[in-house]
């Protein structure tokens, strides 16, 4: 007779710990099958959750949750976490319009402490938690559970140092390391020798033994402590992490649910002692237990829909190509023309499209890990040498290096160009993830240029733009496919600072950015046959803006709607106004953009129209505009000079 399933039972990880142990491995399965089933129909982040089921499971059975504080790093291995803490019932709309988040939220549930889309962010998170409760006499712990790839940004290891200068004894800093290549023998024997070092017995032990140690002569003494490093040395990789003041457990089997529950329990009792901050080094596989997800975690990493028997996704109809396909070809093209171009991503080869770049210049490739600053410093260095690097960084992750765009590339005006995907509205990914913000951090920066393209055939041109321009140059794109333009066989760059007059007319002059020119076009075709005149402008260039064109348009057309995909407060649209003010030109103005409000997930197409970002939104803010109307698409309606 089978047994009723476990996971319909739990709402909470109240109801988790009311389970005997032995029963708490059935959890973990069960809810790796659930994981399984429902990411196959909703698409979502597939091998890293998986990988992290018996992890999380483990945590909340063991720890007090929520009063003992749980902050994941990014959130992407988060599924098991949502679905023991109520959100079970919520996957079948995750990413999507009204659904809940992909990564986790403070607003969402009071077991997400931390909300995050960017790595590297948790132990400085918990570090703050846990110095908080310790202020406030709160007899309570905060847990750190971080990637090895979250490793990578040095944001984690300034964390580290901290909390041991702080020794910090309420931290427990999980290390889920499902990259690091370690031998099964050498692994077992050190999982099992730190599961019986964490013991209270051996504890005990321990420091009697330091305690004698420390009664031997000097010679004797210097020898014992030689012989106790060499020995830590040989059977754990926590040399560093002991130097940083942290207790080191580990490498422990991070799918073996007893190895865990026994490990974290005695975590617990070590806590409890005054012995943190610990580090706890657990191995885990990406996938593990899909074996499609296993063999290849980096295809499901992020997923759509897709069979679960065969591993195959649904077949995407047929379309444009992806911007960042275009983007990678091209640059494959300039790099066989000038053997001076190379390109650098931080750890996001397959989503710029340099995997593509890689596969035919190994050599001329970086990956420098989730380490944004890095990688623009580093592409900078290879500035000063006469290369010519190209640093392909989604626009919500080179916010991360501003610092190092403003001091190290563009006040010493290197050769340094920046490809920012995903620029604009991203979709399921939300709010932590749009890129809104780089038009007005980067057009205020000495020295640089910023363009936009209105299609993947004007994304071909502007990349060699910025690669020929002896300067900073940044280009920002949007994610998903391109409007099926043909692509022109000869790749030529555009006139710097020079804008495109697509449609000319003289009753309003509509100045388009980027994604929205098309729009910008149709909603122009539309009031055309409304008998309202209209021109469009394809702007091109954010920095330097065509200030003389714009303005001779405007004073003829007497107003003017300004259209981005990006935040209406210092974005293109502002640098518009300016241009109107200080040539003294006073017409009728509205800056449709993304007004100043957190946009979270959905679809992206559903999302301008309920901004006014589609032909229909554009059309109705220039005839709004003509009549003297209060209605506002963006951020309303501005009289310029």
């Amino acid at each position: 007779m089978s047994q009723p399933p476990l996971l319909p039972q739990i709402q909470s990880p109240k109801d988790l710990r009311k389970l005997p142990r032995e029963q708490i491995k059935r959890v973990a399965e069960e809810l790796r099958e659930e994981i399984i089933q429902r990411v196959s129909r909703t698409g979502g982040h597939l091998a890293s959750s998986l990988g992290a089921v018996e992890l999380l499971t483990a945590l909340h059975y063991i720890f007090d949750t929520p009063d003992d504080r749980l902050v994941l790093d990014v959130g992407h291995q988060g599924y098991g976490h949502k679905m023991l803490t109520g959100r079970r019932e919520q996957f079948d709309r995750i990413g999507q319009e009204d659904g809940i988040a992909k990564y986790l939220r403070r607003s969402e549930s009071p077991y997400d402490h931390f909300g995050a889309g960017h790595a590297g962010t948790s132990i400085s998170a918990a570090l703050g938690m846990a110095r908080a409760m310790q202020h406030q006499g709160r007899d309570h712990c905060a847990i750190a559970l971080i990637g090895d790839g979250g490793m990578t940004c040095g944001m984690a290891f300034e964390a580290l140092n901290q909390a041991g200068h702080l020794q910090q004894t309420n931290l427990v800093v999980v290390l889920n390391d499902n990259e690091m290549s370690i031998s099964p023998n050498v692994g077992a024997l050190s999982s099992f020798l730190s599961r019986k070092l964490s013991k209270p017995m051996v504890r005990t032990i321990k420091g009697w033994a330091k305690e004698f140690l420390g009664s031997l002569p000097g010679d004797m003494l210097h020898w014992a402590q030689k012989a106790e490093e060499s020995v830590k040395v040989f059977f754990s990789p926590g040399l560093l992490f002991e130097a940083l003041n942290f207790r080191y457990v580990g490498p422990i089997q991070g799918h073996r649910i007893d190895v865990l529950l026994e490990t974290f329990e005695n975590v617990k009792q070590m806590l409890a002692n005054g012995e943190g901050p610990i580090l706890v080094h657990v191995l885990t596989a990406k996938g593990y237990g899909y074996e499609p997800a296993q063999q290849n975690p980096y295809k499901y990493h992020g997923v759509g829909a897709f069979e679960i028997e065969s591993g195959r996704f649904h077949p995407s109809k047929p379309g444009p190509p992806k911007y960042q396909d275009v983007f990678a070809d091209t640059l494959i093209r300039l790099a066989r023309e000038d053997d001076r171009i190379v390109g650098i991503t931080a750890a996001m080869a397959d989503g710029t499209g340099l995997d593509r770049f890689k596969r035919v210049f190994p050599r001329r490739f970086y990956d420098v890990g989730i380490a944004e600053q890095h990688a623009v410093t580093f592409a900078a260095g290879l500035a000063t040498e006469g290369m010519k690097p190209v640093a392909a960084i989604y626009s919500t992750f080179l916010q991360r290096a501003y610092d190092q765009v403003v001091h190290d590339v563009c006040i010493q005006n290197l050769d340094v160009t920046f490809a920012m995907d995903r620029a604009g509205l991203v979709g399921a990914d939300g709010a932590t993830h749009q890129g809104f913000f780089d038009c007005a951090y980067l057009r205020t920066l000495p020295n640089i240029i910023v363009m936009a393209p209105k299609d993947e055939n004007e994304l071909q041109h502007m990349l060699r733009t910025a690669i020929e321009y002896p300067g900073p140059a940044a280009l920002r794109y949007p994610r998903g496919t391109g409007f099926g333009v043909p692509l022109d066989p000869e790749i030529k760059a555009v006139p710097i600072g020079e804008s495109e007059l697509l449609r000319d007319g003289d009753g309003a002059l509509i100045v388009a950015l980027g994604n929205l020119v098309h729009p910008a076009l149709e909603a122009a075709a539309e009031l055309d046959a409304r008998g309202i005149s209209v021109a469009v402008l394809n702007a091109r260039f954010v920095k330097p803006l065509d200030a003389a064109r714009i303005v001779a348009l405007a004073r003829r057309c007497g107003a003017v709607v300004t259209v981005e995909e990006h935040s209406a407060m210092g974005g293109f649209g502002a640098a518009v106004l300016e241009a109107l003010a200080e040539a003294g030109v006073c017409v009728p103005t509205r800056c449709l953009g993304i007004p100043d409000q957190l946009i979270e997930h959905g679809s992206p197409s559903a999302i301008r129209s309920a901004l006014g970002l589609d032909s229909d939104g554009i059309a109705r803010a220039v005839a709004s505009l003509l009549q003297g109307s209060g209605e506002s698409g963006g951020t309303g309606t501005r009289r310029s000079g």
